[in-house]
Formats: C-alpha cells, structure tokens, sequence
C-alpha cells in the first residue's frame, strides 16, 4: 500500500498522463473534424448530444458548452433514447455520439434508428474502427493509450479527451459564428462573469446619492454632505462640472494641519482633476482605474456634468470585485 508521501507524486502522474494524452489529439485532427464543424455550423437544427455512463457525463457539460457559446445545444441519455427520448431529435438536428469504445450494446441499438430518421451522427470516440465509428458520418478520434487510473480502467484521461474534443467544436463554432464578448454576455447575464461583460457604471450609481457641493462652500457644510450622502466623499463643482473631490482623508489631513477651520471652504480642501469616469462605461472599467489608481470612490460624468459617485462598496455588492 502506498504510503501518504505519494500522494503529490501520483497527482502529478495523473496530471502529466492526461496532459500528454490531449496534446497527442492535435495528431487526429482531420478533414472529418473540419467538415464536422462546418456541417454544424450550416445546419438549420440543433446539437442533440448522447452517450452512456462517463461519456453521458462529459455530454452534459459539451452541451452546456455549446448553449453558452451560440451553437443551441440538447443532452439526450443514450439508453433513454432507446426507451422514448427519442423524440427529442428533430428534422435537421445534428447528433454528436460520445462512446470510448464505440461498441456498447446501446450505442449499437441507437445509431441505425437515428440513421433511419435521416439525421447526421458525428462520433467522438477513441475507437474510429468501432461500430460507432464506421457508421457516423464524421468520426473524430479521441484515442488514448491508457487512462490515468493505475488499473487503466476507472475513465479519467479518455474523457478528458472527450471533452476537450468537445471544446475544440464549440470554440471553432463560436469563431465562425462571430460569437462576441457582447453576446456571451446576453447567454449569461447572472452572476459575476455576465455583471462584467454587461453592467455599467450607469446601473452602479442608479440608487445612490450624489453628494456635491460648490467651492464656496464652507468646510462644516462639506462634512456635513459627506456624512449625510454616506459615501467617504463629495465631489466640488462649478456649474455641475467637476472641479475637484473631498475624501474623508482629505478632512482627516486638513483637521490635522488646521486648528481653525471656520473660515475655510471646499475650495481650500479639495484635491484637484480627480479621477472621473464616464456614465456609459463598464463597471469593470471603473474597478480597474480604482485599483490602478488605488483608490475607491471615482467621480462619475455624463460627458461634461457631473452625475454620481461609484463606492468600491458598489461593485463589492455586484460581485464584480
């Protein structure tokens, strides 16, 4: 029995073992590949996605895969298929078939009846001379010499493979359809990854208050707007146009080196060309000049006019940071 010791040794095997393994599939690349992908990209239907036990597993995820990148993408379970799933395949829907082996009794059973409907099979597998492989249209090897599990029997590196075969037809589909971060945005506008592609500073300011004041304005009426908007700062204008910025630690620095602040206004206090940043921008864009600039309010216009403040709060609250 190996000892805990091997523990990162036998990790880095399984690592390097499936490494190897999904460099050598550049070498099986071919026209059936090519053509594979073209044949999706001109189909009028949908990806309908199939296989049984792992390969089910790596279907799933292919197909989530392709739906998030525009190529409209259904998982269908090989062995449900054949008991009334079949349904689910219409006209001019294209079939990907996933299978190791290429010779599992289901596989054998669902590919002439998928044939018969007159639809397309693209194979994944790592046997092309299989029964899978000789009767789909396009087969695309996924061969490997061995899986990572020491009794080469648990299915580690061969659906690794699939997957990455998988990855491979949905990346060369969103290439050829145009697929732009502005799309990707639309199929993922919920958490982080879509407030980032679609969320502006326009939506982070929405709800907020907007302190201001003018340069004439004395110090104690400054404290009391910053306290009262509650976002450590005030923006100085002069005809609505930004002229400077008050921070807390402007007031701390200014109590420090003052002991008679009665006579003093914004204008005496303020910090001069603060950082600002336009209305329609990307909330990542107003994340990224905070951190370069390492601050965390930023000053917001609509084009000339001042507009709002966005608080590092607000983009922490977006998930965003």
């Amino acid at each position: 029995m190996k000892n805990k010791n091997t523990i990162i040794e036998t990790a880095k095997q399984t690592i390097l073992a499936e490494s190897d393994a999904i460099a050598n599939l550049t070498n099986f690349l071919n026209n059936d590949f090519k053509n594979a992908v073209n044949f999706i990209h001109s189909s009028n239907g949908r990806v309908i996605v199939t296989g049984i036990g792992k390969s089910a597993n790596i279907a799933t995820k292919i197909v989530a895969t392709f739906n998030s990148t525009g190529t409209p993408a259904i998982f269908m379970h090989a062995a449900d298929a054949i008991h009334g799933d079949l349904g689910i395949i219409q006209k001019n829907d294209v079939v990907i078939c996933i299978s190791k082996s290429g010779n599992t009794p289901e596989i054998k059973v669902l590919v002439p009846l998928i044939k018969n409907y007159g639809n397309k099979i693209i194979a994944i597998t790592g046997n092309i001379e299989s029964y899978l492989g000789t009767n789909a249209n396009y087969a695309l090897n996924s061969y490997v010499e061995k899986e990572a599990c020491p009794n080469n029997l648990a299915p580690t590196t061969s659906t690794t493979a699939q997957l990455v075969i998988g990855d491979a037809l949905a990346v060369c589909l969103l290439e050829l359809n145009n697929f732009s971060s502005k799309d990707f945005a639309k199929y993922h506008p919920g958490g982080a990854l879509g407030k980032k592609l679609y969320l502006r500073v326009r939506d982070l300011i929405e709800n907020n208050e907007i302190p201001e004041v003018l340069t004439t304005t004395p110090i104690k009426d400054v404290i009391i707007e910053i306290s009262k908007k509650r976002l450590g700062t005030t923006a100085v204008t002069e005809n609505k146009k930004i002229v400077g910025i008050i921070t807390d630690g402007d007031l701390r620095r200014m109590l420090k080196d003052n002991s008679d602040i009665s006579t003093l206004t914004a204008l005496d206090v303020m910090s001069k060309n603060p950082k600002t940043i336009q209305i329609d921008e990307m909330a990542i864009t107003a994340l990224e000049t905070m951190e370069a600039n390492n601050i965390t309010q930023i000053l917001v216009e609509d084009t000339i006019t001042y507009a709002g403040v966005v608080h590092l709060h607000d983009l922490l609250k977006e998930g965003i940071f």
